[in-house]
């Protein structure tokens, strides 16, 4: 871990850097970067910047305002594993060339500010989070759409559809199956040689621990074709979202390396479990947990209303932590979703869990179910952390717990449990009408969160309601 600018360069000398790659966040969530010879790193560069063109970055300025700066952070830095020629890379903040404040747009920005926020409410000084991001590694992705036609197609060695494929020719010209194959729903978690991936996901693990992101566990996910998940150790919410970039370029590379693809879409498979982001959320002040108490699941009162202010916002929350149109075909009853707008210790159809496998305080946490991979990080955590501090400002309880088996239930006691919105549209609309939550302490800007709005209502909303669906033909053809 490097802790200032001098370490960075002093570092370089030593190892014989070659290239310096700077990357930052675009609007929506991708990881977007430039490169530059390593001696143009200078120790002057941490504080007065690089220059270069914002006018492409989703999301960003328009051309008239399109140069920005990229500030890298020191304790980001990290030698990729994957390149040819050593290079060193790092984390920047985005910076106006102008005023030389931090853009607010930027996400990190916003992280920053939200912890920042935090500790000026005297709540606590640390947010921690534990995101558990899921996703998919397939052999194949094909997919395309245009005027006349449109389709997408997946492809697994492990999918449960493959059972009947010939897959091995021998020397006589004859075709095998081996077998094996994970049967819908059940991925969690059979050996191998049903398990195809484990020697993968190990060397995911290992290069993300090389890197400084420490792993607690690599395990196969529920559905078939490949489904997986690697477990992140908490960490506040920053270095989280840091962490949760480099998370995710390291999975999709090593799956190149092994000539398969990664997808962090929420439900790329239908009739099957969709990945989620459960997301694990605790304050702290001055090294002690505030979470833990005498009530509810071991919960503090404190901790009840973080868990009222999620619940309360939920609806507006999830247009940034369940950002795409697709993340609303995982969001639907069963497959243990969490549409329920309730908390529960066990019931993990619940939006809200409280994660019952140690009495040890420091471990008493929130589990918000909700979120999915597709967000991103630096929002989303953002978003959630401002709902729990709200519901904690205004004493917001959050009801009973919602404990007994929703299948139990009938359709009059289930009438009375809100659930999530049906759709990204929906959700817009939800954080349209609540958002002062997310403006307090300046964390969220009203310009953040109408470009936010704009940008999913046209890009994806609109364009997605324009195109003939495949399964639209065969509802309707005939008609």
């Amino acid at each position: 871990m490097f802790r200032t600018p001098s370490e960075v360069v002093a570092f370089m000398q030593k190892e014989d850097v070659k290239v310096v790659d700077l990357r930052f966040m675009d609007f929506p969530g991708l990881w977007q970067h430039f490169s530059i010879p390593a001696h143009e790193l200078e120790e002057s560069v941490f504080e007065a910047g690089l220059g270069f063109d914002g006018s492409s970055i989703r999301g960003w300025q328009a051309i008239n305002e399109s140069d920005m700066l990229v500030k890298p952070v020191p304790e980001t830095a990290f030698v990729d594993p994957f390149l040819e020629h050593k290079t060193l890379v790092m984390v920047c903040n985005i910076c106006d060339p102008v005023t030389g404040e931090d853009y607010t747009r930027d996400p990190r920005n916003i992280a920053r500010k939200a912890e920042a926020y935090l500790a000026r409410t005297g709540i606590g000084d640390t947010a921690f989070f534990g995101p558990e991001a899921e996703f998919f590694i397939f052999d194949d992705v094909r997919f395309d759409q245009n005027q006349h036609s449109g389709y997408y197609f997946l492809d697994s060695e492990e999918g449960a559809w493959n059972s009947g494929r010939a897959e091995h020719v021998d020397g006589s010209g004859i075709s095998h199956n081996r077998g094996y194959k994970i049967r819908y729903k059940e991925g969690y978690f059979p050996v191998p040689p049903a398990d195809t991936q484990q020697d993968m996901r190990s060397e995911m693990m290992l290069v993300l621990e090389e890197i400084g992101v420490p792993i607690e566990c690599q395990h196969h996910e529920v559905a078939t074709a490949g489904q997986a998940e690697i477990d992140i150790r908490f960490a506040p919410l920053v270095s989280m979202g840091d962490m949760l970039l480099k998370y995710k370029y390291v999975i999709k590379n090593v799956a190149r390396k092994y000539g398969k693809t990664v997808t962090f879409m929420p439900k790329p498979l239908f009739g099957d479990n969709g990945s989620g982001m459960h997301t694990h959320i605790s304050i702290w002040k001055e090294g002690k947990p505030l979470f833990a108490g005498d009530g509810y699941a071991g919960l503090s009162e404190m901790a009840l209303f973080a868990i009222g202010g999620i619940l309360r916002h939920a609806p507006a929350l999830l247009a940034i932590t369940n950002p795409t149109t697709n993340s609303y075909k995982r969001l639907v009853p069963g497959f243990e979703a969490p549409v329920n707008l309730a908390y529960s210790s066990r019931n993990r159809s619940a939006a809200v869990r409280i994660p019952m496998y140690s009495n040890n305080p420091k471990t008493k946490r929130l589990e918000f179910r909700c979120p999915d991979p597709s967000c991103n990080p630096y929002l989303a955590m953002s978003a959630i952390l401002m709902a729990a501090l709200d519901g904690i400002q205004n004493k917001v309880h959050p009801g009973e717990p919602l404990d007994r088996d929703i299948y139990d239930m009938s359709p009059e006691e289930l009438a009375n449990v809100p659930t999530t919105p049906g759709s990204l549209r929906e959700s817009l609309e939800a954080l349209n009408a609540d958002h002062d939550f997310l403006l307090k302490g300046d964390v969220f800007t009203q310009d953040v969160i109408d470009t936010w709005i704009d940008y999913k209502i046209d890009r994806e909303c609109n364009a997605l309601a324009l195109r003939p669906h495949p399964w639209e033909f065969a509802l309707y053809f005939d008609i």
